[in-house]
C-alpha cells in the first residue's frame, strides 16, 4: 500500500463528520454548514465541466515548462492537453468546494499560484463577476489553453500572469490590501511550499484565508503542512485530506480540524 493511501485511511479514521457533528467551534461548524455543504450553481458547473469534457478529449500535444516540482504521473515535457487536464485538474467536487469558498471570502481578491488549464481558476472567478482573480502559471502554453478556456466560459475577470512565482508573487502581494484568498497549487516541495507560506502570512490579515492543495501527496508537503499549521499566525487550520486550509482569525482558539470531506 502507498504512502497516499496510508495517509486517507489514517483521515478517514480521525476525520470529523462532513456534517458538522462533533464540532466545538462556532467558525467552523457554520464553515462546515454553510459553505462545505452549500451547493454550486448548477449553470456554473455545467459551463466548467462543459469545457473539461472538451479539454478531455484534446489530443493536441503541447511542451510543458514545469518550474516546480513537475507532475508526478507526467514525466515527459511533451504531454497532450488531455493529460494535463485528466492529472493535473481539480476535480468538480473540489472545484465547487473552491467555488463556496471564493463566494464567501474571495471579495478582497483572490491571487491563484498554479493555473494549469484553468479549471480551479474558473470554478474561483465564476463565484463573483467583481473579485478580480490574479492567476500565475509558469508554463507559456499552458497558459494558452487557460486562456482559450476562459473565453469559451465567458470568465473576464482573470489576470493570467505567466512566470515563475517568485518573480509576480511579491508584487501581487504588495499592494493597498492584503489578499482575500489564496490557493496555492504548484511547485509541490517543502521548502517553496514554506516559503510562499511565509511571504502571504507577512502580509495577511485577519479576512485573509489561504488553501494548500496536496498536502498529503508526499512527505514533504505533509511536512509543510505540519509547519504552516504551527505559523504563529495561524489561529484555524482544516485538513481535508486533498486541500488544507488555513485562517488568521483573531479571537478564535488555537485549533486544527481534520474535517470529512
Amino acid at each position: 500500500m502507498n504512502f497516499t493511501w496510508l495517509k486517507y485511511i489514517k483521515y478517514l479514521i480521525l476525520s470529523r463528520h462532513r456534517r458538522g457533528h462533533g464540532i466545538h467551534s462556532p467558525f467552523v461548524f457554520n464553515l462546515v454548514s454553510d459553505v462545505f455543504r452549500n451547493k454550486t450553481d448548477a449553470r456554473v458547473v455545467l459551463n466548467i465541466e462543459g469545457i473539461r469534457k472538451k479539454n478531455l478529449s484534446d489530443n493536441r500535444i503541447i511542451t510543458v515548462t514545469d518550474l516546480g516540482a513537475g507532475s508526478y504521473k507526467m514525466n515527459n515535457s511533451r504531454r497532450k492537453v488531455s493529460d494535463i487536464v485528466k492529472y493535473s485538474a481539480v476535480s468538480e467536487k473540489y472545484g465547487s468546494l473552491l467555488h463556496q469558498l471564493a463566494r464567501r471570502f474571495g471579495q478582497y481578491g483572490i491571487i491563484e499560484l498554479g493555473t494549469s488549464a484553468g479549471i480551479s481558476t474558473m470554478y474561483l472567478a465564476s463565484a463573483s463577476d467583481t473579485a478580480l482573480v490574479s492567476a500565475i502559471e509558469g508554463c507559456k502554453e499552458t497558459a494558452g489553453i487557460a486562456k482559450e478556456n476562459f473565453s469559451l466560459a465567458g470568465i473576464t475577470n482573470v489576470n493570467l500572469l505567466t512566470g515563475s512565482f517568485d518573480e509576480i508573487l511579491p508584487g501581487l502581494l504588495h499592494r493597498d490590501a492584503p489578499p482575500g484568498m489564496v490557493f496555492i497549487d504548484g511547485n509541490h516541495r517543502k521548502e517553496p511550499a514554506i516559503k510562499y507560506f511565509n511571504m502571504i502570512a507577512d502580509v495577511s490579515d485577519k479576512n485573509t484565508v489561504i488553501i494548500l492543495d496536496d498536502i498529503h501527496s508526499c512527505r514533504e508537503m505533509e511536512e509543510a503542512w505540519s509547519f504552516i499549521s504551527d505559523h504563529h499566525k495561524v489561529s484555524v487550520t482544516i485538513d481535508i485530506f486533498r486541500m488544507g486550509i488555513v485562517f488568521f482569525r483573531k479571537g478564535l482558539s488555537r485549533s486544527h480540524y481534520i474535517i470529512r470531506y
